[in-house]
C-alpha cells in the first residue's frame, strides 16, 4: 500500500508583522486622543496660561496672559495693534526710553564723556589753583581728555631737551596730579614752532619734540609710581599749532608740552 505524502505544517507569521500590528495600533489610540482634545475648553486655557504668567512672567513684554496679549490670543484681528507692541519693548522697566537709534546711543555715550571729562577737570583745576600753578599750566577737556599745557620756555633752554631746574617742582606737583586723578592712559605731547633747526643736536623739529617729551616721560616715570605701560609720549613737531607762527608770541605758544589725561569712559 502506498504511502501518502505528508503534508508540511503551516508556517508561523514573520515576527515583524506583529511589531506592525502593534504599531498600527498605538498609531490609531494617538489620532484618537488628538482627535478628542481638538475641542479646548477655553476657560480652563486661560486658567493655565495665567498660572504660566505668574509663574514664569514669560508674558511680561506684552500682557499678562496668551488670550488678552496684544500679539496673541484672538487672531489676525490683533496685529492691527503691531506697532503699540513695538513701540512698548522700547521701554526700560523704570520707564526710561531706551534709544531708538545709533544717534541717539551714541550722543548719550558722547555726553556722558563729557561730563565725566568735566568732573576730572574740576578736580585738577582745584589742585592746580592749591599749588598756585594757575598761570603756569593751561586746562583743556575734550570727551576724551583733560588736558594740561606746559610752555615750552617753562621746561627748556631753547633747541635743547634738557629740563630746566626751575621746571622741576612744577613737574613734581604734576605728578602728584597724575597719580591721583588718572584711570587711564596718560599722553605727553611735545610740540615746537615752524623755524628750522641749525647747528643743534637735533637735525630738525620733528627730533626736538620727541625728544622733549621723552624727558618729561623718564622724569614722570622716575619720580612717580605710574605705570610707564599707561603712559605714551610722542613729539609732533611743527604740525600741530596752536596760534600764527609768523609772530614772535605765536612761536612762544606752538612750543609746548601738552600732558592729556584720559578719562575712564574713553576709548584710550
Amino acid at each position: 500500500m502506498a504511502r501518502k505524502k505528508q503534508e508540511d505544517p503551516p508556517k508561523p507569521a514573520a515576527a515583524w508583522m506583529n511589531t506592525f500590528a502593534d504599531l498600527m495600533n498605538l498609531l490609531l489610540c494617538f489620532f484618537v486622543l488628538l482627535f478628542s482634545m481638538s475641542t479646548v475648553d477655553a476657560q480652563k486655557f486661560e486658567q493655565v496660561a495665567a498660572s504660566f504668567a505668574q509663574s514664569f512672567s514669560i508674558f511680561t513684554a506684552g500682557a499678562s496672559a496668551i488670550g488678552d496679549g496684544i500679539l496673541v490670543s484672538n487672531g489676525v484681528s490683533q496685529l492691527n495693534e503691531l506697532d503699540q507692541y513695538m513701540n512698548s519693548t522700547g521701554k526700560a522697566s523704570d520707564g526710561d526710553i531706551v534709544p531708538e537709534t545709533l544717534a541717539e546711543a551714541e550722543a548719550q555715550v558722547e555726553q556722558a564723556k563729557i561730563e565725566e571729562s568735566e568732573e576730572l577737570a574740576e578736580k585738577v583745576e582745584e589742585s592746580i589753583q592749591e599749588e598756585s600753578l594757575d598761570g603756569v599750566i593751561d586746562i583743556d577737556i575734550t570727551s576724551q581728555y583733560v588736558q594740561l599745557t606746559l610752555q615750552g620756555s617753562l621746561l627748556f633752554d631753547s633747541g635743547s631737551t634738557v629740563l630746566k631746574e626751575e621746571s622741576l617742582p612744577v613737574l613734581d606737583k604734576i605728578g602728584v596730579m597724575l597719580e591721583r586723578y588718572s584711570e587711564g592712559t596718560i599722553e605727553i605731547e611735545g610740540h615746537t614752532d615752524n623755524v628750522p633747526m641749525s647747528g643743534a643736536k637735533y637735525s630738525n623739529n620733528d627730533e626736538l619734540s620727541g625728544g622733549r617729551s621723552l624727558s618729561v616721560f623718564n622724569y614722570l616715570i622716575d619720580h612717580t609710581n605710574l605705570d610707564p605701560s599707561m603712559v605714551k609720549h610722542s613729539g609732533r613737531g611743527e604740525y600741530m599749532p596752536i596760534a600764527d607762527n609768523s609772530t614772535a608770541e605765536g612761536r612762544a605758544m606752538n612750543r609746548r608740552v601738552e600732558i592729556r589725561i584720559y578719562n575712564s569712559l574713553s576709548s584710550y
